[in-house]
């Protein structure tokens, strides 16, 4: 597969730093040789070279692990390239065509790729931050927490500076299948079809290697989270407070930060917006990791 360059150019909503200029996109770069179609990436660059390797946000899209597409970035490449960032946003095979210890692998060899090529893009492969929206805030997580993952395709997590998970309901898998479960039961809904029982296998004991806070421990080298919420849902209000706790109790920087005029997916969206708070708290959490 061949991929293409794109040059991008805009006015630049926030300026923190020197590089506030166009940017470029290099499209549909395969990081599986021979790969399946979606298993591409797409790599977002300062159009002007910058003088020492610049650090690299790596994104996964949400879409409950069976939509989506690396083109759900919104604001952020625009944003993150101006100051000063290289951008990289993945695809990855969808559930049901795949299980999702093969769909979480997709991600990890993404990122494997990451590592050993963001070089030839100006990246620094010793400074990446994992972040995702929704699903993506899921595998971010699980990523940065369970090293297994990165292991198998050459990556420790030396190599990872932060997370930012935006808006995610699974970092603790049972406690939101016992929710949404017992909340049906109480009021005599019809029991869940393909809910997150069944996308995470039936397996209890899946639910739990799923699951972020399974993996947290002191002296692992998880990196510091930023962890996004809406606290206008309950759900991902409880999960983003139930993993930054448990990060705490392991000494590991964690910030659970809701911001309440949003929703799930304008939370997403406007990272980036001048504004917007969480935009603010995202630049404070990189500016204090990327030195």
């Amino acid at each position: 597969m061949n991929h293409r360059s794109i040059g991008l150019f805009a006015i630049p909503l926030l300026c923190l730093t020197s590089l506030c200029q166009a940017q470029k996109l290099i499209s549909d770069i395969p990081y599986v040789e021979n790969g399946h179609a979606r298993q591409v990436l797409d790599v977002y660059v300062p159009e002007k070279s910058a003088d020492k390797p610049l650090p690299v946000m790596f994104w996964i899209h949400g879409g409950g692990w069976t939509v989506g597409d690396k083109s759900d970035v919104a604001l952020k490449p625009k944003v993150l390239t101006e100051q000063g960032f290289v951008f990289v946003s993945t695809n990855y095979r969808l559930f049901p065509d795949v299980e999702m210890n093969v769909l979480t692998r997709d991600v990890a060899k993404a990122l494997g790729w990451v590592h050993k090529n963001i070089g030839k893009y100006g990246g620094d492969p010793q400074r990446i931050f994992v972040g995702g929206h929704s699903a993506g805030a899921q595998l971010a997580a699980l990523l940065c927490t369970d090293d297994r993952y990165l292991k198998e395709v050459g990556v420790s997590f030396d190599a990872l500076r932060g997370c930012v998970p935006v808006d995610g309901d699974t970092y603790d898998i049972p406690k939101i299948i016992m929710t949404a479960e017992f909340r049906q039961t109480l009021y005599g809904g019809k029991m869940f079809t393909s809910g997150h029982r069944q996308k995470f296998g039936n397996d209890p004991e899946k639910h739990i290697d799923f699951s972020a806070v399974t993996h947290v421990a002191k002296d692992k080298g998880i990196p510091p989270f930023l962890i996004f919420y809406f606290p206008g849902n309950s759900n991902t209000r409880a999960q983003a407070g139930r993993l930054a706790e448990v990060l705490k109790k392991a000494e590991i920087p964690a910030k659970a930060f809701g911001k309440s005029d949003s929703n799930h997916s304008r939370l997403n969206n406007d990272l980036g917006e001048p504004d917007d708070p969480a935009t603010q708290e995202l630049f404070k959490f990189l500016d204090s990791l990327t030195d």
